[in-house]
């Protein structure tokens, strides 16, 4: 059980509306690399992790939902001015058509999220690994984001999430090593 406050990790601002944007914000929202997939892979790998880093997956996965939460205010803000019209020029026709501005579970191209984006084999190295790469995936994203829109107050929102993944990637990294040397450790009994 975590302790709720509310407000956002981080100031999020846009300064105009753009719902061009707010599809393409989508994918971390609800694509295979988002934010939902990770705090959901994180805490579920916990379960079968060793002690010695249980703390850094519950640390991040709790925080992958805050960030959810700022992509979530991302889009409502890009597109809570939009007319029907300029929902469907962005490519997000099908979207109001099904859920109006409710946000969704899905990517960018609309595939609904599915719990198949949800990697864990049970081996503590091979999950962290993967959580490496989902880190560095997402990273990517984020830059490439910030690269489409000319808005500066929506790219200072995306550069903070940008850095908590290099931030995060190397977190898991950290683990990896702690867990590699316990490895090595000869056991006396």
């Amino acid at each position: 059980m975590w302790i709720y406050e509310k407000k956002l990790q981080y100031p999020v601002r846009v300064s105009k509306c753009d719902p061009r944007m707010a599809k393409f914000l989508i994918e971390q929202y609800g694509g295979s690399d988002g934010e939902l997939a990770a705090a959901l892979r994180y805490l579920n790998q916990r379960y079968t992790i060793p002690d010695k880093v249980i703390g850094l997956l519950t640390d991040i996965g709790t925080e992958e939902f805050a960030h959810l939460e700022m992509i979530a205010t991302m889009v409502y803000k890009l597109t809570k001015d939009a007319t029907v019209q300029q929902m469907e020029a962005a490519g997000l026709g099908a979207h109001f058509a099904n859920h109006n501005r409710a946000l969704f579970y899905e990517n960018a191209a609309g595939v609904p999220w599915t719990a198949a984006y949800i990697a864990a084999k049970g081996d503590p190295i091979a999950d962290l690994y993967e959580d490496i790469a989902a880190e560095e995936k997402a990273r990517a994203t984020y830059q490439w984001l910030i690269e489409m829109t000319d808005d500066v107050d929506l790219q200072d929102g995306l550069k903070f999430l940008r850095q908590r993944e290099i931030i995060h990637a190397q977190r898991f990294k950290e683990a990896v090593e702690i867990l590699k040397a316990e490895k090595d450790v000869k056991k006396v009994f």
